[in-house]
């Protein structure tokens, strides 16, 4: 090869390469995934066995988990990753839900079941749901735990992953229980079998920005790391409680009998499955504590529902804890009702934070009161959690992140002849205003046929030359057409 041509073909691979290599970092440099839901009903059969006539059981919710329309469960916080040169997508969400049934006459359960914390796992077609599960032998009894189980596999038909948009949304993707989830299933159903659809929404940070290079040599400014303050005299810097009333209240207050719904002020917050009362106030020494928290929530209705909670407070004094709210509804207003007790057994501070993590709450009498007699004393209502910081650098616990809310999605590619529409899942990687890169083999395919059309014109020029002195060079050879893109 001529020296000329070697060097015409160094100079094309050089560009191809240079055009690769910032593509091939781009892939590099997954997008993080912060904030978002998960809602799967599991199975909806497996939830009207558990709680119908042959099991006669419940379910509960764990970790902020929630419920969402007839028969789903909200799962929350999605923390992960998103691809979307390669339609790459990983997020985890919290939360779970626990199932028993077949009272034993011990008190146990024969059925008892708990799934937690699913994770989505997606590369392009491919979609896999793993959770962790613990669940009763229906043999033997045994427990077993195990951890993210690639429980059911995700049938994402012709969906594209692939986009740059500030969110990632799917809506009614088919779900099939694999083999391993039949096992960890404690055998209730086989591997095949058809679960409920899982639709999620998650939030995608921007790309971050590569830090600007400092000279070399420049010392990084010594930074100083703030001591903890504690409070004197055991004041609370800071504090929330965190309760949900009682699930199947909330499901009462905006399902077809009320169709109602709640409302909340005073800086109360909504995290799904719970109600945070921030701005925690009053003291903790010796394991007992005194504190005030603001917000409201009211819940209105049919059939004359209206009921506000407000000026909520907490005491715990020996390990046993009351909450307290002031009560309005109609005809009543009623100070400083202690409407649930909880146990606090051993409270001490850790890093200037005081826990309480979803201690069970049973209803008072005053409280039963409270709620017109719909429940009677001793009615166990959701578990309750607080934090009071005594520091100033003390977190809270975050409050369940359910991320933005979904936007309307686009109809997803042509699916397969004969498929019903309807029951089709649908994607979206909502435009945040970037552009989604060429994938790197289209791009490098483009660049190489313009290396191979300027090779194949110097070949053509150099065969082209003898071939005219052959015939005397009367006639001179044609110029090649541009090979120029």
């Amino acid at each position: 090869m001529p020296a000329r041509l070697r060097a015409l073909v160094t100079v094309l691979c050089a560009a191809v390469l240079g055009a690769l290599l910032p593509l091939s970092a781009a892939h590099a440099e997954s997008r993080t995934v912060q904030g978002g839901r998960l809602d799967w009903g599991i199975k909806s059969s497996f939830q009207s066995y558990v709680t119908g006539p042959i099991a006669k059981g419940s379910y509960s919710l764990t970790g902020g988990a929630a419920t969402v329309g007839g028969s789903a469960f909200r799962f929350h916080s999605a923390t992960g990753a998103y691809d979307g040169d390669r339609g790459t997508f990983r997020a985890g969400f919290s939360g779970g839900v626990r199932f028993l049934g077949h009272r034993t006459s011990g008190g146990g359960h024969q059925l008892d079941l708990t799934v937690s914390r699913p994770t989505v796992s997606i590369s392009g077609a491919t979609g896999t749901l793993l959770v962790d599960v613990t669940s009763k032998a229906k043999g033997t009894g045994a427990v077993t735990t195990s951890r993210q189980v690639p429980f059911a596999t995700l049938s994402l038909g012709a969906i594209d992953m692939r986009g740059g948009g500030d969110s990632v949304a799917l809506t009614n993707v088919p779900a099939t229980l694999t083999a391993q989830g039949a096992r960890s299933f404690a055998g209730y159903y086989t591997a095949g079998t058809a679960l409920d659809p899982v639709s999620l929404s998650a939030d995608v940070a921007a790309a971050a920005r590569q830090p600007e290079k400092k000279p070399s040599g420049t010392p990084a400014p010594a930074g100083k790391s703030p001591k903890p303050t504690a409070t004197p005299g055991g004041a609370i810097k800071d504090g929330a409680v965190d309760w949900g009333v009682r699930r199947t209240f909330r499901e009462y207050v905006t399902g077809d009998i009320a169709d109602g719904r709640w409302t909340l002020s005073a800086g109360a917050q909504d995290g799904g499955a719970l109600f945070r009362f921030p701005g925690g106030e009053g003291t903790f020494e010796d394991g007992d504590l005194t504190a005030a928290f603001e917000g409201a929530v009211r819940f209105t209705g049919a059939h004359g529902l209206d009921l506000r909670l407000s000026a909520v407070r907490a005491t715990v004094e020996d390990g046993r804890g009351t909450l307290y709210a002031d009560v309005t509804a109609p005809d009543v207003e009623d100070r400083k009702v202690p409407l649930v007790t909880f146990t606090a057994k051993g409270l001490e501070a850790t890093g200037g934070l005081v826990k309480v993590t979803e201690a069970p709450a049973k209803l008072t009498a005053r409280g039963a009161e409270a709620f017109g007699g719909m429940y009677q004393a001793g009615t166990v209502m959701d578990p309750l959690s607080l934090a009071v910081a005594l520091t100033a650098d003390a977190e809270l616990p975050a409050l369940p992140d359910l991320g933005s809310e979904p936007t309307t999605t686009p109809a997803p590619r042509p699916a397969r002849t004969g498929a019903d529409p309807s029951a089709a899942p649908v994607a979206s990687a909502a435009d945040g205003g970037d552009s989604p890169a060429l994938p790197v083999s289209l791009t490098a395919g483009a660049l190489l046929l313009v290396a191979a059309a300027l090779v194949a014109v110097a070949l053509r020029r150099r065969r082209a030359r003898p071939a005219a002195a052959h015939h005397g060079g009367a006639h001179p050879v044609a110029p090649a057409p541009s090979a120029r893109p």
